[in-house]
């Protein structure tokens, strides 16, 4: 992954106040060039910040003024990439005061790099007169435009602000979701998904009802919206979506496992286990089979984390066998504990089997 250094770099700033003196007929961006050599030792939201608050140092005051300046870099096709990250959100904070021209700017910025940080405190500061906004950009011809309507709606996009709003109800941008579920552009299809599973993690059963209005469509793409943005909630077992997607929470199996063949398993090693699953139906069946880890906390007690094995169709009568290797090398998202872990298996949402086996992380 990219470091903060490799994305909003100094010589990226420095052209950035080059390209906005040039826009500004202005000698130079003071501001702007001395924080291109001030970004040692920051992370890439410090960087952000720092660069934001000196373009709008460097740029007018007024938003029309401010507004022009940025519309001549427009014309620079080189005037692209990172450095207009924190123009964007410079704009966040001077196109609140005229809104929708602040919003239209923003949208015609996206196409360079995505403005979805930056639509966000419009969403935050009046939702119904944003959205009345974005939902026209679902109709734009630029897929860029498209797909900011629906990732800028997002109640919970990484490495953004949330929108408390459409966390507690996300109903308001869902129109968003319908226009462009079917999008010729897989960039916003992706998105979508998403989006959906954004929904899914504090309203599940409007997430399931969303998908459910698409089914209707059967077409290859609409199915994968639906699958990956329903896909936290198969992990989860959840019945209205493993149900939506032709995986029946009560589908006739036999499992035998998970197999052990790692009982005691070291902090840098792996856990390795084997299964055997028999579909005893008398009709074809889909199935997906996740695995679930226990880790132990500090305090002894466990939490769950499922992860991901195969999704198979299985005949009457046929049999999957299979097994997984699970690393427990030190990630920087998890802390390891030592004490008796538990591996399950899982059918379809459903718990079919389970053993123990012990970690040592000293």
């Amino acid at each position: 992954m990219p470091t903060a250094d490799e994305l909003l770099s100094a010589d990226t700033v420095s052209n950035l106040a080059r390209k906005l003196a040039r826009a500004a007929r202005a000698p130079r961006s003071p501001a702007t060039l001395t924080c291109a050599g001030a970004l040692d030792g920051l992370g890439y939201g410090a960087r952000v910040a720092a660069v934001r608050d000196a373009v709008l140092t460097d740029l007018p005051d007024d938003w029309p003024a401010f507004e022009a300046v940025v519309r001549t870099a427009l014309e620079d096709p080189d005037f692209a990439g990172w450095m207009t990250f924190p123009v964007n959100e410079a704009v966040a904070v001077r196109g609140l005061t005229a809104f929708e021209p602040g919003l239209a700017l923003l949208r015609d910025l996206t196409p360079r790099l995505t403005a979805e940080s930056a639509v966000r405190p419009f969403l935050r500061a009046d939702p119904e007169r944003a959205l009345a906004v974005v939902r026209k950009w679902t109709d734009d011809p630029d897929p860029h435009v498209r797909r900011l309507a629906s990732e800028g709606t997002r109640p919970r996009l990484p490495w953004a602000p949330q929108l408390p709003a459409f966390i507690a109800d996300p109903r308001p941008a869902v129109p968003v979701l319908h226009a462009l579920h079917r999008d010729t552009s897989e960039y916003v299809r992706r998105s979508v998904s998403n989006h959906l599973n954004d929904i899914s993690r504090d309203h599940p059963d409007l997430a399931v009802e969303t998908a459910a209005v698409w089914r209707d469509d059967t077409t290859g793409a609409t199915d994968r919206v639906v699958r990956h943005g329903l896909r936290t909630l198969i992990k989860a077992g959840h019945p209205g979506a493993l149900t939506l997607l032709g995986h029946s929470p009560d589908v006739a199996v036999t499992v035998r496992g998970p197999v052990v063949a790692t009982p005691s398993v070291a902090v840098g090693e792996y856990l390795v286990f084997s299964y055997e699953v028999t579909h005893t139906g008398p009709r074809p069946a889909e199935l997906v089979i996740d695995y679930v880890i226990h880790h132990v906390k500090a305090n002894g007690t466990r939490t769950p984390k499922v992860f991901k094995l195969t999704t198979r169709a299985l005949a009457p009568g046929e049999t999957l066998t299979g097994s997984r290797r699970h690393s427990f090398k030190p990630i920087t998202t998890r802390r390891y504990h030592s004490g008796g872990h538990l591996v399950q298996l899982q059918v379809n949402g459903r718990v079919r089997g389970e053993a123990g086996f012990s970690l040592d992380a000293s």
